[in-house]
């Protein structure tokens, strides 16, 4: 009898791994491929570029589009543009869909994902100063 229940569990176990086997393989499978979104549709050629380095999760060419002095602010709190972007970076945050563009494609709305704080409905409205590289960068939650 013993012999006969041992049999019986152990065929649940490796029926439950095989399943757990597929379950994962079909997750991965239907995973969204998140930096092949169409960023096309941003006008601003430079916004285009900087959030296409935020989706590549690429430091060195986000920063690449700002001033030094860049003011940041994070619904209306004014942060350290660089200390909040490293650890975004770090955590690999990025855009999972634009929903709407406004202001000659310097203002961008969509939900993004962050890190440990999950996704939000945000905007990134990006100001460029007269040689082109953005001097402020101001993000939030929003309901659009």
């Amino acid at each position: 009898m013993n012999a006969t229940i041992f049999l019986f569990a152990l065929s649940l176990t490796f029926h439950a791994c095989g399943q757990n086997q597929t379950n994962q393989s079909q997750l991965s499978d239907n995973k969204p491929e998140l930096n092949k979104m169409d960023l096309s549709k941003i006008s601003n050629k430079n916004v285009r570029q900087a959030i296409e380095a935020l989706q590549a999760n690429d430091k060195k060419a986000w920063y690449s589009y700002f001033t030094e002095d860049a003011i940041f602010t994070d619904d209306g709190r004014t942060l350290n543009f660089r200390s909040f972007f490293d650890n975004a970076f770090d955590k690999k945050e990025k855009f999972l869909d634009i929903g709407k563009i406004e202001n000659e494609g310097k203002d961008i709305y969509g939900n993004f994902y962050a890190g440990q704080w999950g996704t939000f409905r945000v905007f990134f409205k990006f100001h460029q100063d007269a040689d082109g590289k953005f001097d402020r960068l101001d993000i939030g939650q929003t309901s659009k």
